[in-house]
């Protein structure tokens, strides 16, 4: 064998395949933390010809959220580098979100040398085992030569639906094998999604649907994956049924626009059966987060109660009757099933339809009159409630017709109601123009922000012109680094933060463990204190403008006043779309909500038969004869439970503050 020296200058290292694959998926980036065993991976980077930057992060968390982001943006694998141990353990927050929301990725680690690990190195351990459980396929390569079969496994697997995080260890010394120009990793098997459901449990499903007297859809991230607003909608309008969307959702799963949409299913056990209790039948409709709440007692009852029938299509087994019987099960993609399965429906007439939907134009005409008050009284109070923010940001957006060119990335969890009543996620948008993930591992949208913004095209016609992040300010400080990527890569980026100076929704979280166990014979549990200093963020005070500075980010902006916000919002969409710099504003929200005012005795807004329709257009044409506007919860999503259903105990502020992890 001739000698190294001998050897003409290497042009291709084992390495080579990895660019191999992500020049013909048009990956553009890689996202990691450096560190000595991936130096080869990442110097790959540094040839142009590859057409891949490599994005460098503070932490490893950070990476995979950013790889996360640009997934969800273009549609591709998100590709991340972590080194040995600590890196994987250090990101299993959002290999945990991406997991949950199904995000493809493709995590690589950088493991120690292969003829080293047996002897228990530095930092060295059985990664395989840390990552598995939070990914489709994990695996460490057994010879440098599998690299072109695992790799194309990997990406095929990360793509294949439903689609998911996959896990690759490396140990770094395979990486720099000397290859043949000629030795190149062909292709990656690409698995079309769309693969319709079988015909007869079509057909079953549309006729148990057509046949309900008072049906009701909720649906999941995979429609949002599919791009499915227009066949669910057509199904809604079909069935006259009410939209909701399952708790904690990735993506705007359905058109905030459309009178049929309801909003997210509350967090907690109680609230979820009373509204699903008024329906014989469910259409679970790619609807995989079935159990987004933090308590539930058997004792109380199932989520659906027994008396609700349940159809269900996902693209996958596992959803299909996954907690609860489904009557009738279709294994198929949202997008390319609902087509048949709507014709049937329409076929079959259902009975009830026009006057469903009627109210469900009624309750949303009530609801839309309610936030109006609300936004109206709101801009009157000494201090800010999040609502005004989320109202500015919709006023700014489409007074700019930035409808398809925007992206909010959300993490405002204690002002979820109004981020998602007010945004403009309607028709004029898509699925992919809200961010969030199903997990609830927090510090997932800072860091997503990043591979949003490098995105150049949405795959769902979304151009992410403009990028807002809203966080909570607990959540914030998990990853503020990410403002040093962000100057580093000159990103313009709104970064909101929504600073209570508290722990808002683990407080409201003790009280629903205490209203659950604090009777109860079994626990009787209650805490010292049910404001403890733990759920605060004060002595001392953070200043998020000051701690962006430090990162590199110099632009920012405090907020107190209600009558600033609006204000605010404005110049700061400005800077970031005309500067090309990011831009941090800290808008310090009302940690403790106005006092609850005497409840009236009724809604005002609709009676429980059709005559609420005319009801709720006066009370929409005249909002000041409503009842005075309560500012301790914002008004409820679900406006045709809370017209036609609810009790006036379920239409109390109380009830109204749910919370959702």
């Amino acid at each position: 064998m001739p000698d190294a020296k001998q050897l003409p200058p290497a042009t291709r290292w084992s390495r080579d395949y990895l660019f191999d694959i992500l020049r013909d998926l048009e990956i553009q980036y890689m996202f990691g933390v450096p560190g000595t065993n991936e130096i080869p991976m990442i110097d790959g980077c540094s040839i142009p010809e590859n057409g891949v930057t490599y994005i460098e992060c503070l932490h490893e968390n950070i990476a995979l959220g950013a790889a996360m982001g640009y997934a969800r943006m273009t549609g591709k694998p998100g590709v991340v580098e972590v080194h040995v141990t600590p890196g994987i353990g250090h990101c299993l927050g959002n290999l945990y979100n991406a997991q949950k929301s199904r995000v493809p990725l493709v995590v690589l680690c950088g493991q120690q040398q292969n003829e080293l690990v047996t002897q228990e190195p530095l930092l060295a351990s059985n990664v395989v085992e840390v990552a598995k459980q939070y990914t489709k396929w994990a695996h460490e390569l057994r010879a440098w030569e599998e690299i072109p079969l695992v790799l194309q496994r990997a990406f095929k697997e990360a793509m294949a639906p439903p689609c998911g995080p996959v896990f690759i260890s490396l140990p770094w010394d395979f990486t720099i094998h000397r290859i043949g120009d000629e030795d190149r990793v062909p292709g990656v098997t690409r698995i079309p999604p769309r693969f319709t459901g079988d015909a007869r449990a079509v057909e079953d499903s549309a006729k148990l649907l057509a046949g309900a007297k008072s049906p009701v859809i909720i649906v999941g991230d995979a429609v949002g994956y599919g791009d499915a607003w227009a066949e669910v909608r057509e199904l809604a309008e079909l069935l006259g049924a009410p939209v909701y969307l399952e708790g904690f959702s990735s993506m705007a799963n359905f058109p905030n626009d459309d009178y049929h949409w309801q909003g997210e299913l509350p967090g907690a056990q109680a609230d979820t059966q009373a509204r699903l209790k008024p329906h014989d039948v469910a259409f679970l409709c790619g609807f995989g987060a079935q159990a987004q709440l933090a308590v539930f007692k058997y004792s109380d009852g199932p989520l659906i109660p027994d008396s609700v029938r349940q159809v269900a299509l996902a693209d996958n087994t596992w959803d299909l009757g996954k907690n609860y019987f489904a009557e009738c099960a279709v294994l198929g993609d949202v997008k390319a099933t609902l087509p048949a399965l709507n014709a049937a429906v329409a076929r079959a007439k259902p009975s009830g339809a026009k006057k469903r939907n009627d109210q469900l134009r009624a309750a949303a005409k009530a609801r839309a009159a309610q936030w109006a008050q609300y936004i109206a009284s709101a801009k009157e109070q000494e201090q800010i409630l999040g609502a005004l923010v989320a109202d500015a940001l919709r006023e700014t957006i489409t007074a700019r017709g930035l409808e398809k060119r925007f992206v909010y990335v959300h993490e405002a969890v204690s002002d979820s109601t109004a981020f998602q009543m007010l945004m403009p996620l309607g028709t004029r948008a898509a699925p992919t123009s809200y961010y969030c993930v199903e997990g609830g591992s927090l510090g997932w949208s800072m860091p997503a922000s990043l591979g949003i913004k490098l995105s150049p095209d949405g795959w769902q016609g979304i151009t992410p012109e403009l990028v807002v992040n809203a966080v909570g300010d607990g959540s914030s400080l998990f990853y503020p680094q990410v403002w040093w990527t962000a100057a580093h890569r000159e990103l313009p980026i709104l970064y909101i933060i929504m600073n209570n100076q508290e722990y808002h929704t683990l407080q409201a979280g003790l009280a629903q463990v205490v209203a659950a166990y604090g009777s109860a014979p079994e626990s009787g549990w209650h805490p010292v204190t049910m404001t403890p200093e733990y759920l605060t963020i004060r002595k001392p005070d953070f200043d998020f403008v000051a701690l962006a500075k430090a990162f590199g980010i110099p632009d920012g902006r405090v907020v107190t006043k209600p009558d600033e916000v609006y204000e605010a919002i404005r110049d700061a969409v400005t800077f970031v779309m005309e500067s090309g710099r990011a831009f941090v504003l800290d808008v310090r929200t009302n940690s403790t909500p106005p006092p609850t005012p005497a409840p009236p005795k009724k809604s005002g807004a609709a009676a429980k038969v059709l005559k609420a329709a005319k009801g709720a257009a006066k009370l929409a044409a005249a909002p000041e004869a409503a009842p005075a506007v309560d500012l301790s919860a914002p008004p409820a999503l679900d406006a045709f439970f809370q017209e036609f259903h609810a009790t006036e105990e379920e239409r109390s502020p109380e009830a109204r503050k749910q919370i959702t992890f």
